[in-house]
């Protein structure tokens, strides 16, 4: 009779061994993954953190990826400055967008004059006249 209770129950059914065409992503709300995180935060001793893991069936790497965000948002929320904000200067953007109009179109200019230096380097050795240009202007 002893033994009857020690002994290890006797499972009629398996598991199903067949694979899904298309594995389901699953998915943890933020409460689950808050427990697990205090779970694994709470584990002690050696392999506690695994057994934790073996359990949920999560890597380790799962687990990172949730501490990160949660430290994110921790960071997040105390880092909030108090006070108004600052008011964004109106002429920033157009600013911006004409430093960068000014910047392509100085590439483009210096583009040219390589162009024009190298036809004029060529008309030079084809022997062809080149008009000259007054001092001054380019």
């Amino acid at each position: 009779m002893t033994e009857a209770k020690n002994a290890v129950p006797f499972v009629t059914s398996s598991p199903d061994p067949e694979v899904p065409e298309k594995a389901q992503r699953r998915k943890f709300s933020a409460e689950d993954k808050k427990r697990i995180l205090e779970e694994v935060d709470r584990a002690t001793g050696h392999g506690g953190i695994g057994v934790v893991l073996r359990r949920e069936g999560i890597y380790s790497s799962t687990l990172h990826g949730w501490r990160k965000e949660r430290d994110a948002a921790v960071h997040k929320v105390f880092s909030k400055k108090r006070g108004p904000q600052t008011q964004r200067n109106p002429l920033a953007g157009e600013n911006e967008m004409l430093r960068r109009q000014n910047q392509r179109l100085q590439e483009e200019l210096e583009k040219a004059h390589i162009v024009i230096d190298v036809q004029k380097k060529v008309a030079k050795l084809l022997g062809y006249p080149i008009a000259e240009v007054p001092n001054g202007e380019k």
